[in-house]
């Protein structure tokens, strides 16, 4: 299917902020995040048939990824969702309320969103996410020291020779890719480098051990004023899926107040390891109810 394609840029809260969109501009939009170490490329296959059912999908690069500026200071969660805020007003106004939907990191920024603001999210899916465990107190110390020792060492950029070579790792990591689909992935996730080879988008210093833990309970008291109907779709195949405790997962899914859950057979990329099914799952969705 032929589906329009192109980019814009955004200068938000200081940075210059790359988004993809697919779709006529007559479309009503969508707002489509990824996930950690992805870019807004590889929705591709999940976006087209977002956009041939009638939506105008709007995928921005966060901060330090894809296309995107790389902060002077390195990177905070909140970051995310201040930005994310940003692009909301500069494209959409300061009323609109529009569907969100994020993979990965981009579940967790989705949904604290919609949480922080509820009047402006009007539907949210959140793909095979809010499956980071809870940090315990006790981590807190070695968590800090960690991050201190990073920040003495030199960050290099991940390079590699071409892009089929890149294409290789990412097979170990995802087998269920045929070559075609990625080296679509390694070109989406690389660019070409002066003096030859090819290195990642992503700025190294996401590499960086994080300091702060992750609280739960903070999360899910900003899910529970979440208003809109929410769908979870959850892969079956996911490491995360499969690591996290069943009765965790119906707890998380428990704070948001009109939610749903759809399983596919797929692992954690799903919108590029299984497009149609999740397409499918995120279509009947939004035009439910």
């Amino acid at each position: 299917m032929t589906v329009r394609e192109r980019s814009l840029m955004v200068r938000a809260r200081g940075l210059r902020h790359h988004l993809r969109i697919w779709g006529e501009d007559s479309a009503p939009p969508l707002l489509l995040l990824h996930g950690f170490l992805d870019v807004s490329a590889t929705f591709a296959p999940l976006a087209t048939p977002l956009a041939a059912a009638g939506w105008r999908v709007v995928a921005p690069d966060f901060r330090g990824f894809g296309h995107s500026q790389w902060p002077e200071d390195g990177y905070w969660f909140a970051d995310y969702v201040a930005d994310l805020e940003a692009l909301v007003r500069a494209l959409f106004g300061d009323s609109a309320a529009l569907p969100v939907i994020g993979h990965s990191m981009g579940g967790q920024v989705a949904a604290l969103y919609a949480g922080l603001r509820p009047s402006r999210v009007s539907r949210l899916a959140v793909l095979d996410s809010l499956f980071l465990p809870d940090g315990e107190a006790a981590q807190a110390a070695e968590r800090y020291r960690r991050w201190l020792d990073a920040l003495q060492a030199p960050l290099r950029e991940q390079r590699y020779p071409d892009y089929p070579t890149l294409a290789g790792r990412i097979r170990k990591t995802h087998p269920q890719l045929d070559e075609r689909q990625a080296l679509f992935v390694a070109q989406c996730w690389a660019r070409p480098l002066a003096g030859g080879g090819v290195s990642l988008r992503a700025d190294p210093r996401h590499r960086l051990p994080f300091p702060l833990l992750y609280r739960a309970a903070e999360a899910e008291t900003i899910w529970r004023q979440v208003q809109a109907p929410t769908l979870f779709v959850e892969a079956r195949r996911s490491p995360f899926y499969q690591g996290f405790p069943a009765a965790q997962r119906a707890a998380r899914r428990a704070c948001f107040a009109a939610a749903q859950v759809v399983e596919i057979e797929a692992g954690h990329m799903l919108h590029f390891d299984a497009p149609a099914a999740t397409a499918a799952a995120v279509i009947d969705f939004l035009r439910s109810g």
